[in-house]
């Protein structure tokens, strides 16, 4: 029989994930972040805090297939029932964890409570987070790279959350951090980066370390950015946590870092000051020829 117009089989599409390899070394190749002692497949940190049921984290977190968690030892209240319950919760996920010292002042302060962190989770990574002012949540310095220092000495696995200053990111470079996590923005405000040179210095000069974004992005396109800039990853917490569909926005950011991770290593094409046209013709412009 021959085969008409309507009769004809259209190949069914693949689905939206399965992408080919042929024809880029690229797409062949894997991409782990190696980091702490761990190889993670995906680049995408999820905070565990702000949403509007347990249901939903989870749901988020495997929608944006995320290895790594992000919790608090102040939210988990280890001493009290629902803290046990909430950390049933967390550890059910089958994530790596990396327990944070939010809501500490001091260096001293930090280093206690990463300690007790170390005990209850059972892990020697540590996000290190020591505030400086109230007001912009933006951490100290000083004390951020004294507690980082003690902290890589005693064996910790050290993640330090930082604003986006250079000086600063040397000093916890020079202590063995095992990661540094420059701000986009301060924490909470969604922003995205709001100095994407300095951003890019750093990711300039501190070409053998992790870097990390860590808050302020509020959207995916944040993150394709920073990615595009060559950072190893994005932390995200409160912009999946708040949005209308938690769920749904965890992929879009999953999506998001993916594709700007790509990019950078596809090498995107060099800026021009001037017009280029993307299809020149053969020859000069009839308005460019003699007589025209």
């Amino acid at each position: 029989m021959r085969m008409t117009d309507s009769t004809r089989q259209t190949p069914a599409p693949e689905p939206a994930d399965a992408v080919s390899s042929a024809g880029s070394a690229l797409l062949a190749q894997p991409d782990l972040l190696q980091v702490g002692g761990a190889s993670l497949s995906s680049r995408l940190f999820l905070g565990t805090a702000r949403y509007p049921a347990p249901s939903v984290l989870a749901d988020a977190v495997q929608a944006a297939q995320v290895d790594v968690l992000t919790v608090s030892l102040r939210r988990l209240a280890p001493e009290t029932q629902s803290g046990q319950a909430w950390w049933q919760r967390i550890r059910a996920l089958g994530r790596h964890l990396l327990p944070n010292t939010a809501g500490c002042h001091s260096a001293a302060e930090a280093i206690t409570l990463a300690h007790m962190a170390r005990e209850i989770f059972d892990t020697h990574w540590i996000k290190l987070e020591v505030i400086g002012d109230d007001y912009t949540l933006q951490p100290d310095p000083w004390d951020t790279v004294a507690a980082a220092q003690t902290l890589v000495r005693e064996g910790f696995a050290v993640f330090a959350y930082t604003t986006d200053d250079l000086v600063t990111a040397l000093r916890l470079r020079d202590a063995g951090v095992a990661a540094i996590m420059p701000w986009a923005a301060p924490i909470g405000t969604g922003a995205g980066p709001r100095n994407l040179p300095a951003l890019r210095t750093l990711r300039e000069r501190l070409p053998g370390s992790v870097l990390v974004v860590d808050a302020g992005i509020g959207a995916p396109h944040h993150a394709a950015q920073v990615m595009e800039l060559g950072y190893d990853a994005v932390l995200v917490n409160t912009a999946v946590a708040e949005a209308g569909d938690p769920v749904a926005m965890a992929r879009a950011f999953a999506l998001g870092v993916e594709a700007g991770r790509l990019a950078h290593r596809a090498l995107p094409m060099r800026t021009r000051d001037v017009a280029q046209a993307s299809t020149p013709m053969v020859g000069v412009p009839f308005w460019h020829q003699t007589g025209a």
